[in-house]
């Protein structure tokens, strides 16, 4: 059994690309706000909104506990609407040696597919992968594609 791995999931929002890409990329702090059963705080912690090498403090819900992740924003490509997070420290690492999520939004005619990508290094064998951090995100994004939709309705 491989302790590497990577997992995609997909999902169609009604929120334009650009829109959402601006959130994970610029404007994270703001997530709580669109998402607050399960994101409950994003602080900076070293850097500057927007820019790459930017650490930030995540508070949120995940499998029934609260929990805490350290990310540094290790890349942000506005071409091609992604933006990258690298766990740092936090309760993830508890059960994985490292975590790299990356969020892509791509436009379709109406709204958008955010694609996240998760790549992984887990402790041990007996861990599983991190498929409900993957449903997680997915939640999430239909959170933040709500909120953003609400917002244009004003």
């Amino acid at each position: 059994m491989t302790l590497v791995g990577k997992l995609e999931g997909v999902v169609e929002i009604d929120a334009p690309a650009v829109e959402f890409h601006d959130v994970f990329s610029c404007r994270p702090h703001h997530v709580p706000n669109m998402t607050p059963d399960r994101i409950h705080g994003c602080d900076l912690h070293e850097g500057e909104w927007g820019k790459e090498g930017t650490i930030v403090l995540w508070n949120y819900s995940h499998d029934g506990s609260r929990k805490v992740a350290k990310e540094l924003i290790e890349n942000i490509d506005d071409v091609n609407l992604s933006t990258t997070y690298k766990v740092i420290e936090g309760d993830i690492l508890k059960e994985y040696k490292s975590i790299k999520g990356t969020v892509q939004a791509t436009p379709k005619e109406k709204g958008s597919l955010v694609r996240w990508t998760l790549e992984y290094e887990k402790l041990n064998e007996n861990i599983p992968d991190p498929h409900t951090l993957l449903e997680f995100l997915i939640h999430c994004s239909k959170d933040i594609s709500a909120h953003l939709m609400e917002c244009q309705k004003k």
